[in-house]
């Protein structure tokens, strides 16, 4: 279950609440809040195991970052899984893994084998399949509610997970205070069936593709590439990532705090973790206000600060009504935090690669988050706890300046998703699917006085192009006819060229005709498709099969 699991939408429409009545969706969501609670008290019961059976303060921040891990390793390979295959089934394959897991570490409490390492490994396979998980479920939602209510069911994803944290850490104090670690991490098992049965119960429906699924290897070098390309996903990614670095330490050595510097036990933990909820769910329910007076920039600058002043306080109190606040304050800069950059993800990707670039997002922040539970351990194990949360505070104090380097850029609206109506040219040739690679050779005629307005517009092209699928674009201009311009670009196979074209939003298409206003040929530019062909010894016949390259 990812800590920043779900975001809140830039513009909270009036009909907050309306994708609850869709079934599907409120029947999932309903099942999530119930798993998310049961998780939030395997995570206190996980701590406090772990700081009662272990020494070392390392090993307890370690607990935060085996939970986070997984999400980075695994999740640029489920992100490309949950775009190709059924994100129902692979949400479903998630709960079995966290099922099984949970239902393993059950067992070996009640046997009595127990040892920190053991408890890292089962940690980290439940989070395995969470990692399988969230990104499928997050990209199913826009397969599940209307277009219009995508920004209302993210937020709700935001609002229900910190609404449960308000309750879940003190509820996993309790029971593991009164009733033990057994039944925690049984009435946790128990939870995970809740989501299993419903998503096993409901089926929706999923716009099909045309085109073959793509590879393994073509699907994330595309979600990679499209990433890399788009300036608004690289801004979140990076101030997420060090946002989750520095702030971690929160969270990572709250029982050390509980134990060492307040003296308490499990209802005590539990009890600040519900503090950091009742914060976060503040801060969720209040977005839409601060979204309306402060840019996405100042709130996350804000954030940066309300979570310094928190890790500050906690370093120099000794006092549970004080560090209750702090931690409160820490909470509501933590979800407009991630709720900022959350959105800045899912706005800026369309339906065909969203699935890929949130698994993205998720792997680097939590590799941000894993990296922080580790320093922030490894400071408070070598030096001091005081330390360890004063040196966090400073980092974040640095991660707000960063918006210098890495601006959130505002984006009221989402990426207009691909209409994926296409209707592919005709060929001479008899072309398989994988037949390739593909050249496209666009010719252009323009005027001299319209050739940097051109060269502006082929650079927008260049961008959009490359982004759905183009390689090696170039633009050529005609030595003998200097009016004549040439566009070229390759795809690795014919099924490429074509998933290209269905990738084309209308936003795309508009650029195509500004282009167009600037040729100052009688008919329109001329399209050339080609197909390279090998040229070595062994080359084969015409008559023979295509020529499939290595991909």
């Amino acid at each position: 279950m990812s800590e920043v699991a779900g975001a809140d939408a830039d513009v909270i429409s009036p009909a907050t609440f309306a994708p609850l009545k869709n079934r599907t969706f409120r029947f999932i969501w309903l099942a999530t809040q119930v798993s998310s609670l049961g998780w939030l008290m395997q995570t206190v019961a996980m701590s406090w195991l772990m700081a009662t059976i272990s020494t070392s303060d390392l090993m307890v921040a370690l607990v935060q970052a085996s939970s986070t891990l997984p999400a980075f390793i695994l999740s640029v390979f489920v992100g490309a899984i949950a775009d190709n295959f059924s994100r129902r089934r692979v949400m479903f394959a998630g709960w079995c893994l966290m099922a099984a897991a949970s239902a393993m570490l059950t067992a070996v409490v009640a046997l009595g084998f127990v040892d920190p390492w053991m408890i890292l490994g089962f940690s980290f396979l439940i989070a395995c399949g969470g990692a399988l998980n969230d990104p499928a479920w997050q990209a199913s939602v826009g397969d599940i509610v209307d277009r219009r209510d995508v920004p209302a069911a993210v937020t709700l994803l935001s609002v229900g997970f910190n609404t449960v944290r308000t309750v879940g850490p003190a509820l996993g104090g309790i029971v593991v205070a009164s009733f033990g670690l057994l039944t925690a991490f049984a009435v946790t098992t128990l939870t995970y069936l809740v989501p299993l049965a419903t998503i096993w119960r409901c089926k929706w429906k999923v716009r099909s593709s045309p085109l073959p699924r793509e590879s393994m290897k073509t699907a994330i070098y595309d979600g990679l590439r499209f990433t890399a390309m788009s300036s608004e996903i690289k801004a979140a990614i990076t101030r997420g990532t060090l946002f989750g670095l520095a702030s971690i330490a929160i969270l990572a050595l709250l029982p050390l705090i509980v134990r060492d510097q307040l003296g308490g036990g499990p209802v005590a933990y539990g009890a600040l973790m519900a503090g950091f909820g009742t914060g976060a769910v503040f801060a969720g329910i209040s977005n839409n206000l601060f979204r309306r007076i402060l840019s996405q920039e100042r709130l996350m600058t804000l954030s940066c600060v309300a979570c310094a002043a928190c890790s500050l306080s906690l370093a120099l109190t000794s006092s549970l009504a004080v560090a209750a606040f702090a931690l409160a304050l820490g909470g509501a800069g933590w979800v407009t935090a991630w709720s900022g950059l959350g959105v800045s993800v899912q706005l800026a990707s369309p339906r065909w690669v969203v699935g890929r670039t949130i698994s993205i997002y998720y792997a680097l922040i939590d590799g941000g988050i894993a990296a922080g539970s580790w320093v922030w351990g490894t400071v408070a194990q070598n030096h001091s706890l005081t330390l360890a949360l004063e040196g966090s505070a400073g980092a974040l104090l640095l991660v707000a300046a960063t918006g210098a380097l890495f601006p959130l850029r505002e984006r009221r609206e989402s990426e207009p998703d691909p209409s994926e109506e296409f209707n592919p040219p005709a060929v001479a040739l008899d072309l398989k699917p994988r037949s390739g690679p593909i050249v496209v050779k666009i010719e252009y005629l323009v005027a001299a006085e319209n050739v940097e307005s051109f060269l502006d517009l082929m650079r927008e092209r260049r961008h959009v192009n490359s982004r759905v699928g183009a390689r090696h674009w170039t633009l050529q201009r005609n030595l003998q006819e200097p009016m004549q311009w040439t566009e070229t670009f390759r795809t690795p196979t014919w099924t490429d060229y074509l998933r290209l074209n269905h990738r084309l939003t209308e936003a795309d298409k508009e650029l195509d005709k500004r282009v167009l206003l600037l040729h100052a040929g009688e008919f329109p530019p001329q399209i050339t498709l080609s197909i390279e062909r090998p040229t070595g010894p062994n080359r084969k016949s015409e008559q023979s099969v295509p020529y499939f390259p290595r991909r």
